[in-house]
């Protein structure tokens, strides 16, 4: 190899290699173009799905996100519902399958009867309904904007006010957005 360089004049040795570089990265795009005939083309990666389909992975999860996207503004009221029914629909169809692979470790009947809001009128028997009732029991709700995302906001993300809506200390109804203290007793409604 030395004495093939040492036949070129001095400095012609990057030059070289780099023409043979370049050709090997030529003929690796050209090779596609000129295949033969007779040769298979390898096969084509499965299509994604369309923008907007349910992965039934992860349809609960993705009710929370649009429901915080919906909150914050992101998402319009049409596209939301539209999201909404989707997911809905693939997070039941998620949980039921779920519940009817764990056959092994049933929940009682009484359980969910036990687990529902008091106020949630006749018994639930349906183990999702249940769930959706607790959830939705443990969910903060804006008095102007409805239900957050967070679960353990203290101000509403959208409009800033107080979540709870009134005072702990004196019952005093908190409406001026962004209190930090209670108007009546002086108590401080969140820490900093």
């Amino acid at each position: 190899m030395a004495a093939l360089l040492a036949a070129f004049p001095e400095g012609a040795a990057p030059l070289l290699v780099g023409t043979a570089l370049a050709l090997g990265a030529l003929s690796l795009v050209l090779a596609p173009l000129i295949r033969e005939e007779g040769e298979a083309l390898p096969a084509p990666a499965p299509p994604e799905p369309p923008v907007g389909t349910p992965d039934p992975a992860s349809a609960v999860a993705a009710l929370r996100e649009i429901e915080f996207d919906r909150a914050t503004g992101k998402l319009s009221d049409d596209d939301y519902a539209d999201l909404k029914a989707r997911y809905t629909r693939a997070a039941l169809a998620e949980l039921r399958e779920a519940d009817a692979r764990s056959t092994r470790d049933p929940l009682p009947a009484t359980a969910s009867r036990a687990t529902a809001p008091a106020d949630a009128g006749a018994s639930v028997t349906d183990p999702v309904e249940a769930a959706i009732r607790r959830a939705r029991a443990n969910q903060r709700e804006c008095v102007v904007c409805g239900p957050c995302a967070e679960p353990d906001a203290l101000y509403c993300s959208s409009c800033g006010r107080y979540l709870p809506g009134a005072c702990a200390q004196c019952g005093h109804e908190v409406t001026l957005v962004g209190s930090r203290f209670c108007g009546g007793c002086g108590h401080q409604l969140a820490a900093a």
